[in-house]
């Protein structure tokens, strides 16, 4: 399928999909919504799902041209986050294979929260992170105010959303924000060894640690408990479980069929 706004390529079980607008730091635009849409549900075949941005930046959040407002006009912004950003919200982070997302280099608004919605962020040290809403009167939007406290606290999370300032990727790895800051040049070597990991891990209990963690903070322990007793009653009867544990015998690399 051709693509103006986006690429995507799969494989060897690796989906890779970059945002291509590089001349507005990949901004979105309706179009750009829609061809993600697409190509995330031709993604099913892939064991890993890799994001990233083409040029210098990451993703810049929403294009304001592409909803330019006239002085006085009013909005509903309400219909674009629901239209748009939250189904993709939603579809990353419940995507049955891990999610990684490269970032190298600024990610702002719902740029931002587009990377934090991935299960993996890493990141070139050169890169930030910028709520940049309230410079514009609004809030964090694509999961922001939900996933902000969860990750860094309350203190943190009002510092970065009420001041709209620049966090370096280190110092966001260091709060907890991110998986890993690393050197510019070291971000592709990272994120392939990583993705080449995870495609050819047990899929479904990657499925399994993903879907769990992210349900869990709605569960009590006794809830939590439960749920993991049924998983690994599930998971025990995989072919991938079987395999690990004759591998781990043999003494040998274990070859896992995502089954």
């Amino acid at each position: 399928m051709a693509y103006r706004t986006i690429d995507f390529k799969q494989a060897g079980g690796i989906a890779r999909l970059t945002l291509n607008r590089p001349d507005r730091l990949n901004s979105f635009t309706v179009e750009m919504h829609e061809e993600v849409a697409r190509a995330l549900e031709g993604a099913g075949d892939a064991r890993v799902l890799i994001i990233t941005g083409a040029g210098r930046g990451f993703c810049a959040g929403q294009d304001l041209n592409d909803r330019a407002v006239a002085p006085g006009e009013k909005v509903d912004l309400g219909h674009s986050v629901e239209s748009y950003y939250n189904p993709l919200i939603r579809k990353l982070t419940s995507l049955p294979m891990p999610v990684i997302a490269r970032v190298n280099g600024v990610a702002a608004g719902a740029g931002a929260n587009i990377a934090l919605a991935c299960d993996i962020v890493v990141a070139a040290k050169s890169a930030k992170f910028i709520q940049s809403f309230a410079s514009i009167g609004l809030i964090p939007d694509s999961g922001g105010t939900w996933v902000l406290p969860r990750l860094v606290g309350q203190a943190r999370a009002l510092g970065l959303a009420l001041t709209a300032e620049p966090l370096p990727a280190e110092k966001a790895a260091e709060w907890g924000l991110i998986w890993k800051a690393v050197e510019d040049i070291e971000l592709d070597a990272e994120v392939d060894t990583l993705a080449a990991r995870f495609a050819t891990a047990p899929t479904r209990g990657l499925a399994a640690i993903k879907k769990m963690i992210r349900a869990s903070w709605t569960h009590s322990l006794d809830e939590e408990l439960d749920l993991q007793r049924d998983a690994m009653r599930e998971l025990g009867y995989s072919d991938d479980y079987r395999e690990g544990v004759a591998a781990f015998m043999e003494k040998r690399t274990p070859r896992f069929t995502g089954r």
